[in-house]
């Protein structure tokens, strides 16, 4: 086995037993990243020099006896959305080309405090305004996107370009990529992880989340990232737990709902039989179902977008105006079509969205989490546009994408994609796990079991090399 195609926490387990080096792990990594990613496409900048020099200084560290616990050495793609001090910081788009940002975002300061190796800055759909990442795509097949937003940070941790990395949850933008590449993906409550330094899609709306290759990587990371900052109004000084001290409790005794509405309509069959056929499989582990009703399924996309667009639009209007060419034609749409709604409709949004909240709160009661797909469809193909459905209905390959994700981030609950399975052809499909707010231990704690009794999160795709 070469040391980049080891999960974090098995890379961890070597580092800390002196049985792999730091910089032998990143070599391997950069090595990996140098033959891969050509054709993948999802690195936005890799940053070899700082990578072995923070290489080298854990392997010292480690050497001396100052070990700093399980990411210390570890290789983390970081979403070029997020700030890295001297490292361009462009969002990947032309409006930033030369941002180089004088100082870290939160989640970057975390991952360096833990002695994280950042190997680079993954690609992102342009300012996080979309679900294909054009820049990259998919690892399972190049001719397939590999979802978005956080596209570059799927791609690169399913090919093995890192043990982990970072991206962020507006629409989806973490679960999407993650159930379409194969990768864990975990959107955190909203104010669990700080935005500090981050670039805002729709602020309300936005959440920090790691993606990895196991649940129990995701723990790892979320006990490095979460937590209060006061630079961050948005987060909230609320006790952060060990996300891994309870991951392998098992599901005996909860209660998981399972939804009669919304999640399974429009739905592809062999997505829908995936995620059905893992629900059994929690049950026999010992979870009780329940089936719930999915309460307003009729606001979920009107109070997405109302919410959404209209931010992304008040946060860009300014150089939207100053270098307009420079977006991408689809972003500049969307951003242009932002301005046009009335702030009246952007209320009505926003109370739309505490009707959800309340009544998901209200769903809740004796829940431990909900069980759904996480998308209706595995990844779409470069210049799709559209799925058709058994019906013959027809739905953008955006809304598709939003439609079973918007959920989490109207309501702010936490939300993990663990693998559960692959189409005919080859293409992964992702069962969702949400939870109640500040719950992500036992939505890690769902998932990890039924990880621990499937084989999906140990395969990885073959004839890259």
């Amino acid at each position: 086995m070469h040391p980049y195609e080891l999960t974090l926490h098995q890379a961890a387990e070597q580092i800390r037993e002196r049985q792999l080096s730091p910089v032998e792990l990143t070599e391997s990594v950069l090595g990996r990243i140098d033959a891969l990613d050509d054709r993948v496409g999802a690195f936005a900048s890799v940053m070899h020099e700082q990578a072995l020099h923070a290489a080298r200084a854990a392997e010292k560290e480690i050497v001396d006896g100052s070990y700093r616990g399980p990411l210390h050495g570890i290789c983390i793609g970081v979403k070029d959305l997020i700030d890295t001090a001297g490292v361009a910081t462009t969002s990947s788009s032309r409006t930033r080309t030369d941002r180089v940002p004088d100082t870290n975002a939160a989640v970057v300061d975390h991952l360096e405090a833990a002695g994280a190796v950042i190997v680079g800055k993954t690609h992102t759909h342009e300012f996080a305004y979309g679900v294909l990442t054009p820049t990259t795509r998919n690892p399972w097949h190049l001719d397939h996107v590999p979802g978005g937003s956080s596209g570059g940070s799927a791609a690169a941790v399913v090919a093995r370009m890192c043990q982990g990395a970072i991206g962020t949850d507006t629409g989806g933008s973490v679960r999407i990529p993650s159930a379409v590449c194969g990768t864990v993906g975990l959107k955190p409550t909203y104010g669990r992880i700080s935005r500090r330094g981050t670039t805002s899609l729709s602020w309300s709306l936005d959440h920090i989340g790691p993606l990895t290759n196991s649940v129990r990587d995701a723990a790892l990371m979320m006990d490095v990232i979460a937590g209060y900052d006061r630079d961050d109004p948005a987060t909230r000084d609320v006790p952060v737990p060990r996300h891994t001290e309870n991951l392998t409790a098992g599901v005996e005794g909860m209660v998981l709902g399972v939804p009669r509405n919304y999640f399974f309509d429009h739905i592809d069959p062999e997505v829908e039989a995936a995620v059905r056929e893992a629900i059994r499989q929690l049950e026999g582990l010992g979870a009780r179902l329940r089936e719930i009703d999915i309460p307003y399924p009729e606001l979920y996309m009107p109070a997405e977008f109302g919410i959404l667009v209209p931010e992304a639009s008040a946060y860009h209007q300014q150089s939207l105006r100053q270098m307009g060419e420079l977006y991408e034609s689809d972003v500049r749409g969307l951003l242009e079509a932002g301005e046009l709604v009335l702030a009246t409709d952007y209320i009505k949004a926003q109370r739309a969205r505490t009707l959800l909240q309340q009544g998901w709160r209200d769903m809740f009661d004796g829940l431990d989490a909900v069980l759904a797909p996480t998308l209706p469809a595995t990844a779409a193909e470069v210049g799709q546009t559209s799925f058709t459905w058994p019906d013959g209905s027809q739905e953008a390959v955006i809304n598709s994408c939003v439609r079973t994700s918007a959920p989490g981030n109207l309501t702010g609950l936490p939300g993990l994609s663990v693998p559960c399975g692959f189409d005919r052809s080859g293409l992964p499909i992702g069962l969702q796990i949400l939870g109640k707010p500040f719950a992500e231990p036992t939505v890690l704690r769902v998932g990890a079991a039924y990880e621990d009794a499937t084989d999906w999160a140990d395969r990885m795709p073959e004839g890259l090399l």
